[in-house]
């Protein structure tokens, strides 16, 4: 559950093995508070944890669900950074470069992966696990490539958690010395919050969304190591200042590693794929 913005009430993850089509459930517990003023409060909880029960002045209602809000938070990212820190032992014991994919909707994640698969399957091997809340349709592109790839349905999740990504890694089982592509959920937002265990965030960026995105998102940028500005081939048509952007996001990160690429016309992918090999080389 995201206690930032609730999206994982009632929702149930759905791990999709894209080649043999079987699908498994990922339970999420939830338990429900409702105030004298109507509100219902919902929380995740294993069986095991203690159910809270609220007050019933409106002034100590209001306390203890910030208490509990800001107590919940802390348990689930603490919860969720054990499971990361036991990935980033898994994928380090096997020289595995493991990349956390973020960015908005329609930022050109999946094609950028395909394009990188396409163009790198001779000389480096490359697996994914895809994050969206419903369908397996991105998946299904990147099976295409003859990748292996398993895909994760969050629901109404608005991002991967490591548990998910242990569960996914356990089934496609990725080979010493390869690199693992994650591509998370669309948004900008929750994903931040989350380890998953992963060498580095590459955040995408693509010109047809705002220059200022870097410091609209700054917690993002900011714990991205990496950054790819997309569909640059279509930069003449629009009304997007790069040095702005790039400028933002140098604001936010000044250590950021920038790359501009087109995956439609190839123009700028050397370098990301340059950088992919010169970094699995480096960790093995």
């Amino acid at each position: 559950m995201c206690v930032t913005c609730g999206c994982s009430d009632d929702s149930q993850a759905t791990l999709i093995n894209v080649e043999t089509g079987v699908k498994t459930e990922m339970n999420h517990h939830h338990h429900s508070h409702t105030l004298p003023d109507g509100t219902v409060i919902t929380h995740s909880h294993d069986h095991q944890e203690h159910h809270t029960h609220f007050p019933t002045d409106t002034a100590t209602i209001h306390a203890k669900i910030h208490s509990n809000t800001i107590s919940l938070e802390q348990s689930i990212l603490r919860k969720n950074d054990l499971i990361a820190a036991q990935n980033r032992g898994w994928f380090k014991g096997r020289n595995i470069l493991a990349l956390n994919l973020v960015s908005s909707p329609g930022s050109g994640k999946t094609t950028l992966l395909t394009r990188t698969i396409t163009d790198l399957k001779d000389r480096l091997n490359i697996n994914v696990i895809e994050g969206d809340q419903e369908t397996a349709n991105d998946a299904q592109k990147i099976r295409e490539t003859g990748c292996q790839v398993i895909q994760i349905n969050t629901g109404t999740g608005c991002h991967l958690e490591a548990d998910m990504v242990e569960k996914g890694y356990s089934q496609l089982n990725p080979p010493p010395h390869s690199i693992l592509m994650i591509e998370n959920v669309g948004n900008l937002v929750c994903p931040a919050l989350f380890d998953l265990g992963e060498y580095a965030k590459v955040a995408i960026l693509s010109v047809t969304e705002g220059e200022d995105k870097p410091i609209k998102y700054p917690h993002m940028f900011r714990e991205s190591q990496v950054m790819i500005l997309t569909k640059i081939d279509l930069l003449p048509y629009l009304q997007f200042d790069i040095n702005r952007c790039l400028d933002y996001a140098k604001k936010v990160n000044p250590n950021i590693v920038i790359f501009q690429v087109s995956s439609t016309t190839g123009e700028g992918l050397t370098s990301w794929y340059d950088w992919l090999e010169t970094t699995l080389s480096k960790i093995s």
